[in-house]
């Protein structure tokens, strides 16, 4: 094991996770530096301050602003409406609770996918990065209710899929 700056991480690491507050999101980039290439796991929402709704996401999408931000890189929105805290949990769930990935780069989703059936989701391609538009309110929706509507941070979602796909 090997400790390092967070420049230096980036530079070793073939993904690079972004599980930080939006007010931080541009600056660490900055810091981080050339992610050209690298996979970016935007687990960000751009929350107003008390949880006052979104900031961005309607229109433009922080996945979207972090892909200028770091021109270059594969950026995956991903891992958004949970709390960490109970990552746990999830593999000992049936069914398991979904989770949407949306970005640009077909094997960077596919990286990401993996892990998130790795650590126990249900994994759903929610298609090209502009999609993030609406992950974004989705994971807003995630925080009213577990935050404003007393449910707690324990909850997930689950996409149920009524009749099996065509071939």
């Amino acid at each position: 094991m090997k400790a390092g700056t967070y420049t230096e991480a980036a530079e070793f690491g073939e993904i690079v996770v972004l599980a930080i507050p939006w007010s931080s999101v541009q600056e660490t980039i900055k810091i981080l530096g050339d992610l050209n290439g690298k996979i970016v796991i935007d687990c960000t929402n751009a929350v107003a301050p008390n949880l006052g709704g979104l900031l961005i996401g309607h229109t433009i999408s922080a996945a979207e602003k972090i892909a200028e931000w770091a021109e270059g890189a594969h950026v995956v929105k991903a891992f958004n409406a949970f709390d960490p805290e109970f990552l746990p949990e999830v593999h000992n769930r049936n069914p398991k609770p979904s989770t949407f990935i949306c970005g640009d780069n077909a094997p960077a989703k596919s990286k990401v996918s993996d892990l998130g059936v790795i650590l126990g989701y249900d994994v759903v391609d929610a298609g090209p990065l502009k999609n993030a538009r609406f992950l974004e309110p989705l994971a807003m929706l995630w925080i009213e209710l577990a935050y404003n509507q007393g449910m707690g941070p324990g909850i997930a979602f689950k996409l149920c899929r009524l009749r099996k796909i065509p071939e």
